[in-house]
């Protein structure tokens, strides 16, 4: 069985993205004094290339062999009856469900310093755009996404449904990263915006550990932990000492000093992010 590059980089799809994201971002910027090229946009672009072949590697182990011990506790019936709802509905249950699983693992990976070493890499992100949207160090992502599709396959829901999730998913992860000055209005307050994740990104003591969900801001609203005022964020980042090239940030968790997640250092006081 043959393979090719493409099957693990999808360059068209790659190339619609920046031929979408890197105009708007142009034509109504948050931050006019950002470049496109800004600092370690190549960093970022190595993340984008290369970075999904370990998070596809590591989903299907992760994913796949929890679906093998599932099935054996889940009757088929259930994946029946759930498939015996219309798609639209189905898509909009997936969201939910996937989205709570993913508001759990993100939280997570703030309260527990171990985890926080890893998702301390996403958060050095000092200039947001669509690119930064993709440096993810892969172990956060393979368990991140663990915990938004394994409920979703282990309850049978239909490919389609799946599909328009992951879909809706992936070009909203690129717009709340990205530099648009764009509002989304009352429905800020349902829907994650450009404004609302930014939040999640700042750099000031008020807005640590806010803003978890990755779709809908409500979920936040639910667990006490939305933050968003009418202003954007002055500064984004984090102070724990992330390296800035991709071969050292796939390295830091393992040997960095154990810093305190933004969680922890709320809870004892700390200035420090």
């Amino acid at each position: 069985m043959s393979w090719q590059f493409s099957d693990l980089i999808d360059l068209k799809a790659l190339l619609v993205i920046a031929l979408i994201f890197i105009p708007l971002e142009a034509l109504i910027p948050h931050r006019h004094e950002q470049k496109t090229l800004r600092s370690h946009w190549l960093n970022d672009a190595f993340y984008m290339f290369f970075n999904g072949i370990l998070i596809k590697a590591g989903l299907l182990v992760v994913v796949g062999g929890a679906l093998v011990l599932i099935g054996y506790l889940i009757p088929d019936s259930v994946g029946q009856l759930v498939q015996s709802q219309p798609v639209w509905l189905q898509a909009i249950e997936v969201i939910v469900i996937a989205d709570i699983g993913f508001y759990l693992a993100h939280r997570a990976f703030h309260a527990f310093p171990f985890l926080w070493r890893f998702h301390a890499v996403h958060h050095s992100i000092e200039e947001m755009d669509w690119l930064a949207a993709h440096r993810v160090h892969p172990v956060d992502q393979v368990l991140t996404k663990s915990a938004s599709y394994l409920p979703i396959f282990a309850l049978g829901f239909s490919p389609a449904a799946i599909g328009i999730y992951v879909l809706i998913y992936q070009w909203q992860a690129l717009l709340i990263h990205s530099n648009v000055r764009i509002n989304f209005g009352p429905l800020r307050w349902i829907v994650a915006s450009p404004q609302f994740h930014h939040w999640h990104h700042a750099n000031e003591r008020q807005a640590y550990d806010k803003n978890f969900s990755g779709q809908l801001s409500f979920l936040d609203a639910i667990g006490g932990t939305l933050y968003m005022p009418d202003r954007m964020p002055s500064k984004y980042g984090t102070n724990d000492p992330v390296p800035t090239v991709y071969h050292e940030q796939l390295a830091y968790p393992f040997v960095a000093n154990r810093p305190r997640p933004k969680g922890l250092a709320s809870a004892v006081g700390d200035n420090q992010q």
